[in-house]
């Protein structure tokens, strides 16, 4: 057994096309023929030096006399890729070997299990896109069997192991048995081939988009009537060498991860009250998130009438007035600064999921256009709305955290630099003292509106001597009323407790931004391309769909887990080969997927996809 480099053509630059085999010579009287056992395709990247040991090692593998002498243990590449030849000799040398008896007798001493791959969440993953008709759309679109192969990979893959498309490919190709399920060798496969696959994704991604929703809303019966929209942003650690500087999208801006030393990139999502996304976007880093909404709502088409939740960071005044003149209704968070609750007026006490308490109330107020400039004269127009005051138990609890953290720090730092003014050495003039007094506000700006700082000078008036401060609350402030906030809305028909809830409804996109970055791989990029990372974040989006359509299949049977559960309860299924030396001579090698455990056969049960097949496939090697 010897590999032989062989040229095959020409590619499109005039260098040859090369690819490797794996040849065999057999003697057939006095001649000695050579067969092709693999082909190991162009990308085959074990060096040349090392095809000797790589074959020993291939031998050793489908050998089942037992070694006298320990082996010296070979590096990790060639490992891989004789185990990988391996399996596919076995599959080859399956299909040309008649059906083998029913019975056999093998020696259970000699049994070696190798080649063990995850199978158990790759396959309820694949399931819920065969249902949700992603394999059957991509066909449509024109993908080969290849690029569909590594589209539905990819996915899987940041559904079961998230991480980058080079990982992804390292998965594919030594963990996973993703490679049997779609018929695909991947490691055959480059990772340039998952990347083209993102890519291609991504030119089809308002197609794909629409038609796994219209398949949520069939397979779920859903009528969509509320949309939720919100933004999140990433950090992009490549450095996106191949795009012209003003087109680059990887801008520096305000990180929701505190990477303030990488550019982001920015995710919007518009999710039906269902939970399913309707669309995604990839925006510049530093996008302001009021300018977004309308352009996505836009493109949506959204039926006159609906109802649209957004955080107060996008209810902007002008996005609230594009809505209202396009007959859309809205449930918003109020941007008034000034906090007021009346518990007199109260008219419902809400439980909420979380064991706690809110108390709401309502009322009804008239407000006026705005006139643009082409309407300077006219009559102002008016409108309704109804103003829904909350207090929150919970959420009171937390702000006086927050604030006392905040004075404990600063009244700790004056009072440290007051005492320093009474030792010999240490800087006492005023400019540098109304400087670190400066700072200690700035670290602490959630309260320092609430003190009144003085400073003391001497005769001279050029040292500071002492400092001394009050503490004086604000009404209508954090400190006066904690756990205080108003939502505004135009369902001006609506009970109190029903405005609450259906609010309430938009940490569903919250959840959505924690699933998709501590779950699903959103972070962080690495690609040099912006184009790759538009296709990095879609692939993130498509795996939360097929999540969602499996958690909503669960809740349904009040199975309530996170994914993360579920992907660990699962990921311990697996497929493997064990090899057997038979008593007539040769060897016995057996694959098939384990039998799934109780909780396995539970969850399985409960998304409604029976479990995978055992799909036992016997060789024979004489």
């Amino acid at each position: 057994m010897f590999i032989r480099q062989t040229t095959t053509g020409k590619l499109a630059d005039g260098s040859a096309r090369i690819t490797h085999r794996l040849v065999e010579n057999n003697r057939t009287g006095q001649k000695v023929q050579q067969k092709t056992l693999l082909n190991l395709g162009r990308h085959f990247k074990i060096r040349k030096e090392d095809w000797p040991l790589l074959c020993q090692r291939i031998k050793e593998l489908m050998d089942t006399s037992p070694r006298l002498i320990a082996l010296e243990p070979l590096a990790p590449d060639i490992e891989a890729e004789a185990r990988r030849v391996v399996t596919l000799l076995l599959e080859r040398q399956e299909q040309e070997t008649p059906k083998p008896p029913t019975w056999d007798v093998v020696d259970t001493e000699t049994a070696f299990t190798s080649d063990a791959r995850t199978i158990g969440v790759e396959h309820a993953a694949l399931a819920a896109l065969d249902l949700l008709g992603l394999p059957a759309l991509l066909d449509g679109l024109g993908f080969t069997t290849r690029q569909k192969g590594c589209a539905l990979a990819s996915i899987i893959g940041r559904m079961t192991a998230p991480g980058s498309e080079r990982k992804t490919s390292r998965w594919l190709r030594t963990r996973s048995a993703v490679g049997e399920m779609l018929g695909l060798d991947f490691g055959m496969i480059n990772d340039m081939a998952l990347h083209r696959a993102a890519d291609k994704l991504w030119a089809k991604h308002i197609r794909i988009e629409d038609h796994l929703f219209a398949s949520c809303q069939t397979l779920f019966d859903l009528v969509p009537t509320i949309s939720l929209y919100d933004l999140t942003n990433t950090y992009f650690e490549g450095t996106a060498q191949g795009q012209p500087p003003k087109q680059l999208w990887a801008k520096r801006g305000k990180s929701k991860e505190k990477r303030y030393d990488a550019p982001l990139l920015t995710l919007g999502l518009v999710l039906d009250g269902s939970g399913f996304v309707r669309r995604s976007t990839v925006l510049p880093g530093n996008v302001s998130e009021p300018a977004t909404m309308q352009a996505i709502l836009t493109s949506l088409a959204a039926p006159v009438g609906g109802i649209v939740i957004m955080d107060r960071g996008i209810a902007s005044a002008d996005n609230l007035a594009w809505l209202r003149t396009r007959g859309y209704r809205y449930l918003v968070v109020s941007r008034e600064q000034a906090r007021m609750f009346e518990d007199h007026r109260v008219e419902a006490e809400i439980n909420t999921a979380a064991k706690g308490k809110v108390r709401v109330y309502s009322e009804t107020v008239t407000r006026k256009e705005k006139n643009r400039k082409k309407d300077k004269g006219k009559p102002r127009q008016t409108y309704q709305e109804v103003l829904l005051r909350c207090y929150s138990e919970d959420r009171a609890a937390k702000e006086n955290g927050i604030l006392t953290r905040f004075e404990t720090r600063l009244e700790e730092g004056l009072r440290d630099l007051h005492a320093k003014l009474s030792d010999k050495g240490t800087r006492k003039g005023l400019d540098y003292i109304h400087r670190k007094i400066g700072r200690l506000l700035q670290e602490n700006g959630r309260v320092a509106k609430y003190y009144e700082i003085k400073v003391e000078a001497d005769d001279k008036g050029q040292k500071a001597t002492a400092i001394s401060w009050t503490h004086t609350p604000k009404s209508g402030s954090m400190k006066c009323h904690p756990g205080v906030y108003t939502l505004r809305t135009t369902l001006l028909d609506w009970e109190a407790e029903a405005l609450w809830r259906t609010y309430s409804s938009l940490t569903d996109v919250e959840g959505v931004f924690r699933s998709l970055k501590s779950e699903l791989g959103l972070r962080p990029i690495y690609h040099h391309k912006e184009s790759r990372s538009e296709g990095h974040l879609f692939i993130s989006v498509l795996a939360f769909q097929a999540v969602q359509f499996l958690r909503r299949r669960l809740n349904g049977a009040e199975h309530t887990e996170s994914w993360e559960t579920l992907r660990e309860e699962l990921g311990s299924l697996r497929r493997m080969t064990t090899k057997y030396a038979r008593k007539e001579g040769g060897s016995l090698h057996v694959r098939k997927t384990e039998n799934p455990n109780e909780i396995q056969e539970d969850i399985y049960k409960k998304m409604g996809i029976p479990p995978p097949p055992r799909n036992v496939r016997k060789t024979y090697i004489d």
